[in-house]
């Protein structure tokens, strides 16, 4: 799986091959649930009469196998990406799996393929290699445990890869599904919505089954197919939206779409000033702060809210706003994309623009949803009831 949202509470435990490898806490339930299976129901049928320290060991290190191959999976992911000159975030694993975090969508329907197959490769060669040491060992007196571990990984890589080849996003199938749709149409948004759709009914169904096993009896299994259900619809649609937005931004510079119409508050002025000729008349809660065009900084609501009400007739906007910086301040010629992964990376949704330190306008997440939902609007339709292709002028 890829294209993943960014996990904050991730933990780096290593980089391997220059790529960090995370864990998100979530993954310490699916961790602790391998462990409980194998250790109270694998193991004692494949291996009786040992004690119940053997089958915990065993559960553990049967565990960090199943860790380990789910790594290798996305580092070959991560390895045909770069191959293909993409850039990778990280390898996370999380409670559904492990996700290789590519900075961006792959560019042609080629690369889509061959990065989204390269994972379900890599656990079929990590199964057959298991398969075929544990072939070597039915004829030789070694230990009934460690062929049990074997035989364990050699089924587990086999159905992790079968599974990812199922067509839904992020499953590794739903990206192959969707290379061959983008292959045959030559447009990637129609190849996506076409995809997305059929991911959505492939989770339907897992949700039914799901609630089928609830009431037959099959509690936990039900309550897992529910979810991944969920899980897998919401990533459908959240795929499909990604990419309409990139492909709404393309070409699209701050420039195009800041506010350059702003209030703007002096360092001489109270705060009480600011408050009633600014944000309340104009519905305003951030305020860029200048001396002429020369910008110095920013007040905003929440700055306000740490000064007692009764102070802001004393209180002047030199004495509290937030300088200009790099972490705050953006160029107009900063393409929209590049800001928008800024904005989900910083969780800062409003920015100043400036160029030579001369204040320019601002924009904020607002200013880009708001394009995008009326140029959502202004889409064609297709006589099929899709959407056709975005026309943009230039930036």
């Amino acid at each position: 799986m890829r294209d993943a949202p960014m996990f904050s509470r991730a933990v780096r435990l290593v980089d391997i091959l220059g790529f960090q490898i995370k864990v998100d806490p979530s993954w310490l339930l699916i961790a602790a649930l391998v462990v409980w299976t194998l250790s109270s129901g694998y193991f004692p049928q494949q291996v009786p009469d040992l004690g119940r320290g053997d089958y915990l060991a065993l559960g553990i290190v049967s565990m960090l196998a199943l860790f380990a191959g789910l790594i290798l999976h996305e580092l070959a992911h991560s390895l045909v990406a770069r191959r293909f000159g993409l850039g990778v975030g990280g390898i996370t694993l999380f409670i559904f799996g492990g996700v290789a975090e590519l900075d961006e969508e792959p560019s042609s329907p080629q690369s889509e393929f061959w990065i989204a197959i390269a994972g379900p490769i890599m656990s079929f060669a990590i199964a057959g290699a298991a398969w075929l040491g544990l072939q070597a060992m039915q004829g030789a007196e070694l230990s009934a445990a460690f062929q049990a571990v074997l035989r364990y990984l050699a089924l587990v890589n086999f159905v992790l890869a079968v599974l990812n080849l199922m067509p839904a996003f992020p499953l590794d199938g739903g990206r192959v599904l969707r290379a061959a749709l983008w292959r045959a149409s030559g447009d990637l948004i129609q190849a996506t919505r076409r995809a997305s759709a059929t991911s959505a009914l492939f989770a339907y169904a897992l949700i039914a089954f799901g609630f089928v096993s609830l009431f037959s009896g099959a509690t936990i299994g039900g309550i897992w197919q529910v979810l991944i259900g969920l899980f897998l619809l919401s990533a459908a649609h959240g795929t499909y939206q990604q990419v309409l937005i990139k492909s709404s931004l393309s070409g699209k510079t701050v420039r195009a779409l800041m506010t350059d119409r702003v209030h703007v508050a002096g360092p001489d002025d109270t705060l009480a000033h600011v408050v009633d000729t600014i944000m309340l008349r104009h519905a305003v809660s951030f305020v860029p702060v200048a001396e002429g065009d020369h910008l110095l900084g920013y007040i905003d609501a929440a700055l306000l809210q740490k000064i007692d009400r009764e102070n802001w007739e004393s209180t002047h906007v030199s004495d509290i706003y937030i300088a200009a910086s790099e972490g705050n301040t953006v160029s107009p010629a900063l393409p929209t994309e590049t800001l928008m992964r800024r904005m989900s990376m910083q969780e800062r949704r409003k920015f100043l623009v400036a160029e030579n330190s001369r204040l320019l306008g601002v924009i904020t997440l607002a200013d880009l949803l708001a394009y995008l939902s009326v140029l959502q609007e202004l889409r064609p339709v297709r006589s099929s009831g899709g959407a056709g292709p975005i026309r943009r002028p230039a930036a």
